[in-house]
């Protein structure tokens, strides 16, 4: 299993499949951010990250333009990973509550981390064209873990959405009726991970207190419950 998902990754990583995506994501690398300007910016695909075998998988939107996009690795070296690690090191999945750069030394616990887009988007907005090319990658990242896998936290509508396509691929199982993202949302069905809502850790939910730290520690608390973490 390790194998596979490591050539997943690499496969990830050179993938130029969509040309607004590889533009963007490219002159960003090349003029950078000032507070960045001395650092080689990633400027690729960013895969996902953490145990390759993990009851437990966030799925997020796409890699920040100074984040994902510079680090190479997800929600890593941006405010919305400042406010994941931490909530995920309040709840024992994570051994630090930060993450700056690929070798800070982070680990993750019975918790994988990957994207429903590989490619940081103009205006953090992928199309569902874009997500649609990138979804092949996320069905067979899940098919590599799905023997463990028991719950995913989507993080945002975006998320919500782009796993309903995974589940009929990879599980068989389709909803009888379209379920509706929101925060604290829960779908099960035998066979399948569960999926839970939980509004996306952006600066903009966080900032105007759409989504707090108490809200986010009861999303891992269910979690970790569904997942039978403890």
């Amino acid at each position: 299993m390790g194998d596979a998902l490591d050539e997943l990754d690499q496969e990830i990583s050179e993938c130029r499949r969509c040309p607004r995506l590889v533009a963007w994501r490219e002159e960003v690398a090349a003029t950078k951010r000032a507070a960045f300007r001395d650092q080689e910016y990633w400027g690729r695909p960013v895969p996902g990250f953490g145990p390759h075998r993990a009851p437990i998988g966030i799925l997020g939107l796409a890699p920040a333009a100074h984040g994902g996009n510079r680090t190479g690795r997800v929600f890593t070296g941006d405010r919305s990973g400042d406010v994941l690690f931490a909530a995920m090191h309040r709840a024992g999945l994570a051994n630090q509550a930060t993450s700056t750069a690929r070798d800070d030394g982070l680990t993750l616990t019975a918790t994988r981390i990957f994207a429903a887009v590989r490619c940081a988007p103009p205006d953090n907005k992928p199309t569902p064209e874009e997500r649609d090319t990138c979804a092949p990658f996320l069905h067979r990242e899940l098919r590599e873990i799905a023997p463990d896998l028991r719950v995913v936290i989507a993080l945002g509508a975006f998320a919500w959405a782009a796993f309903w396509p995974a589940l009929r691929a990879v599980y068989g199982v389709a909803p009888a009726r379209k379920v509706p993202f929101g925060h604290g949302a829960l779908w099960q069905a035998e066979g399948a991970p569960a999926l839970l809502g939980c509004y996306h850790v952006s600066q903009q939910n966080t900032f105007t207190g759409r989504l707090t730290p108490g809200m986010l520690d009861e999303v891992f608390t269910r979690a970790k419950q569904l997942a039978g973490v403890t």
